[in-house]
């Protein structure tokens, strides 16, 4: 078989199989909702491809997705290089979204971490905090995703163990809960 046909055929079953999450979305959607309309902010953050979502969705909720709608407040914790690197080089990488959460996120808030692997160190240290504040936690991850799937309060795991696969579905997740959340504010 061809490998690119292949790789369509894999990334189509890792797709189909987001329809059995879609109440996990859902639920994440409606908690984003809830805390944007009790005043709270929305922190997204991720390594490497994942970074690069965090920011995506971000600026879909701050900008706009498809529909005029007032801006939403939702940082990305992946684009100020100035505290990333200071962070990382003074603390460890392993503080760098830890040490932001402790500093802006209070108990209304909503931390939205994406790890492929769901176990990465900073990742993990950045949930625990955002847990230890009280602050509401969704995260995506994959199937391998256990560690951090456990700190979140709803967490969608991706049927699939490749960053390319996972990403992909997290990327049309997080769109159809930017949709969903934009009909609401529209």
């Amino acid at each position: 078989m061809n490998d690119m046909l292949g790789q369509i055929d894999d990334h189509l079953r890792v797709i189909e199989s987001l329809r059995d999450q879609v109440g996990i979305l859902e639920k994440m959607s409606d908690r984003i909702v809830e805390a944007i309309r009790g005043g709270g902010k929305i922190f997204v953050f991720g390594n490497g491809g994942s970074a690069a979502d965090a920011q995506h969705i971000a600026a879909e909720l701050l900008g706009r997705f498809k529909l005029d709608r007032r801006a939403l407040p939702a940082i990305a914790l992946t684009t100020d290089s100035s505290c990333l690197t200071a962070i990382g080089n003074d603390l460890g990488a392993e503080e760098i979204f830890r040490r932001q959460i402790e500093g802006l996120v209070g108990s209304g808030d909503l931390v939205w971490s994406l790890s492929v692997s769901g176990k990465s160190p900073n990742v993990i240290a950045a949930l625990d905090a955002a847990r230890s504040l009280g602050a509401t936690i969704i995260g995506m991850t994959s199937r391998r995703g256990v560690a951090m799937a456990e700190l979140c309060d709803l967490c969608l795991k991706v049927d699939a163990d490749g960053s390319d696969r996972v990403q992909e579905a997290h990327e049309l997740a997080y769109h159809m809960i930017c949709d969903r959340i934009e009909r609401q504010f529209a």
